[in-house]
């Protein structure tokens, strides 16, 4: 019988820990603070930070960021920093992110992130419709981005680097007619994109009842719940085989919708076991090799099937509730009448 191996998985994110990129994953050298991020809040989860290095991890942490001189934050790597005095250099958002997610699972204070330098640097990173790019000298733009951003200002408990209403309009515009939403607007519905506006929306604060115009809750709840296919996993998109990461994203966004317990948990679990690895991980597909952004999501999965030892997941932040503690969310769901009507506890 096959079980979620709680071991074999502690051991596979430990051991990325102290023997770094291989070649495998060469090309995504300059993801590097992004990957350790998966790998850090994965043995979180996993009631196993016991593995980690705290105060070198710090270290290498804050290596990885931008002087507050120039445009702040973090990179995902330093083979990216150009140089002390360019003006080519810059954190990112992303990055910055995980950077920020790091330090809070491991338990520091921010004392020494330069909090002001970060929120300056997020101002001038949203664009006129609302959404940010991720870097100064031009990028994709789109509400991944947003996400970011926003989980960025909760960290440091500081808005003034978001117009969160010109934010707020943003998402409701990526909304698709058939419910989801695409990762900028008039794009297709995509699980990831969904998770990223929805959680946004959850940490600014915003809620059905508070009246969010623009945005069909009802429709988008259907669209997430006709996404688990037929062998039980999560499809990010229409008409597309299911994927260990959806077992978040689309996980995640039920959650926040109060409908997680619609789905069929049960099929769900076995569709992730199907894709474990026995010397640890998860892949995207059944029988395909694991990686580090599909082992962290699958064990994310398994903590939202409340899985026996692991800690519960604050959806909003991507990292564990234990690290999260601090943060007010407000609401735990945005609620619906029909479905408390239709679906009683």
């Amino acid at each position: 019988m096959v079980f979620f191996d709680r071991d074999a998985h502690v051991q596979f994110f430990a051991g990325f820990l102290v023997r770094g990129l291989s070649a495998d994953y060469l090309g995504q050298e300059c993801n590097t603070l992004s990957l350790a991020y998966f790998a850090i809040s994965a043995l979180d989860i996993l009631n196993a930070l016991n593995q980690v290095w705290n105060s070198s991890c710090e270290r290498w942490n804050f290596d990885r960021r931008v002087d507050p001189d120039l445009r702040f934050g973090f990179l995902g790597s330093r083979s990216t920093y150009v140089s002390r005095d360019s003006s080519y250099d810059g954190g990112h958002l992303a990055m910055t992110y995980s950077a920020l997610a790091i330090l809070k699972i491991l338990g520091d204070d921010y004392s020494r992130v330069s909090r002001n330098a970060i929120v300056r640097s997020m101002q001038s990173l949203q664009q006129p419709d609302g959404c940010f790019t991720p870097v100064h000298l031009g990028a994709e733009r789109d509400s991944r981005f947003l996400f970011c951003a926003a989980a960025i200002c909760t960290f440091l408990q500081d808005w003034s680097g978001m117009d969160v209403p010109l934010a707020c309009d943003y998402i409701a515009k990526c909304q698709s007619y058939d419910g989801g939403f695409g990762l900028c607007p008039g794009l297709e519905a995509h699980g990831g994109a969904t998770y990223c506006a929805v959680a946004a929306l959850k940490l600014i604060g915003q809620s059905a009842e508070k009246g969010i115009t623009g945005i069909d809750f009802p429709l988008l709840t259907s669209w997430l719940l006709q996404r688990q296919a037929v062998t039980g996993g999560f499809q990010g998109r229409i008409n597309k085989a299911p994927d260990t990461c959806y077992a978040f994203w689309v996980g995640a966004s039920l959650v926040f919708l109060g409908a997680y317990k619609l789905c069929d948990r049960e099929a769900l679990r076995l569709s992730l076991l199907s894709c474990q690895n026995k010397k640890g991980g998860f892949s995207k597909y059944p029988d395909d090799d694991v990686d580090m952004l599909h082992s962290y999501y699958g064990v994310c999965g398994f903590s939202l099937l409340n899985e026996p030892g692991l800690e519960s997941l604050c959806c909003e932040l991507g990292i564990s509730a234990r690290a999260a503690g601090d943060f007010d969310m407000g609401s735990d769901t945005v609620k619906f009448s029909y479905l408390e009507e239709e679906t009683p506890d």
